[in-house]
């Protein structure tokens, strides 16, 4: 049976489940979680490598996490819209996730439209079934999808419990494309340690933090060394008020300490070291409309200013 494989993009409305959905299947924390709407930002890539059993083949599926589908009303807002858009080009297979435990609403429509006109195959996949009580509820939702668009699978599934899942990669690995592996067998993601980093830090301000606050907070990683046994980071929560800044701080520094003490757990687990960390927060007015500045925000463009002319 020949090798399979292929690009795969995640799409559907922000807390429908995708970051979770990649975490699942590729088994390891590459997007950050939290119950805020659109907290992924950027387009993620996960490697899942699948093992030939009977009736499947072996194959590699690369796995596209895109932001929250949403009507963008910022300059960062339209970046997190064409990394949907970038992430669409290219794809040999969509899945369209949608929560169950919510009505369809015109958002919903907004997403489909943006599946039907890509072009290319879409799997529907009905997440959260672990919070329906009774599963026979599931089919008039089924046939409700049905009527609206011609789905070549239609899975329930549960991310957060990974039930489903096995389904799930059986139909995605025999329906992509026979080819070779894109990526080496180790390989999970093409993500920097920089970016991550600065990811599972802005997770922390996304839980330690409530209303404006999240939303209004990005975090960019200014130094990054790595030691056999100690890894040095220091990193700027960028906020746009004054305000914010004394939230993110809080009374003696204790906010700020909190965010950086959970933060460097998770990031000592990431890295397999100690970590020295430095969180500082700078107040940059109005910084999701400067298109300037949300395009510096991304990790490739931080790259290429890091490895300098040449």
């Amino acid at each position: 049976m020949a090798f399979h494989s292929g690009f795969v993009c995640i799409l559907g409305r922000p807390n429908a489940g995708k970051s979770t959905l990649l975490n699942a299947l590729v088994g390891q924390k590459l997007a950050i979680v939290s119950p805020k709407p659109q907290t992924t930002r950027n387009r993620i890539l996960g490697i899942v490598q699948v093992p030939k059993q009977k009736g499947r083949p072996a194959g590699q599926i690369v796995l596209l996490d895109t932001p929250g589908v949403h009507q963008p009303d910022s300059s960062l807002g339209r970046k997190m819209m064409s990394e949907v858009r970038g992430a669409l080009e290219g794809c040999n297979l969509l899945l369209l996730i949608v929560d169950v435990t919510r009505k369809f609403a015109p958002s919903d429509q907004f997403v489909l439209d943006i599946a039907r006109k890509s072009g290319t195959p879409v799997f529907l996949l009905l997440n959260k079934i672990d919070l329906i009580a009774r599963k026979d509820k599931l089919l008039p939702l089924i046939e409700a999808y049905r009527g609206l668009y011609d789905f070549k699978q239609i899975i329930p599934l549960s991310a957060r419990k990974k039930v489903g899942l096995d389904v799930l990669l059986d139909h995605v690995v025999t329906a992509l494309p026979k080819g070779v592996p894109y990526f080496p067998e180790d390989q999970i993601t093409d993500q920097p340690l920089r970016f991550m980093v600065a990811e599972l830090i802005r997770e922390q301000v996304l839980f330690a933090t409530s209303e404006e606050v999240p939303h209004a907070t990005t975090v960019v990683v200014e130094q990054f060394e790595e030691g056999a046994r100690l890894t040095r980071i220091a990193a700027t929560i960028y906020c746009e008020r004054d305000g914010q800044k004394r939230i993110l701080v809080g009374k003696q520094g204790q906010m700020l300490k909190t965010i950086g003490t959970t933060a460097r757990q998770h990031i000592e687990k990431m890295v397999g070291t100690r970590v020295y960390l430095e969180l500082f927060v700078k107040v940059r007015p109005d910084w999701r409309e400067s298109h300037a500045f949300v395009e510096d925000l991304d990790w490739r463009r931080q790259l290429e200013r890091l490895a300098g002319p040449g």
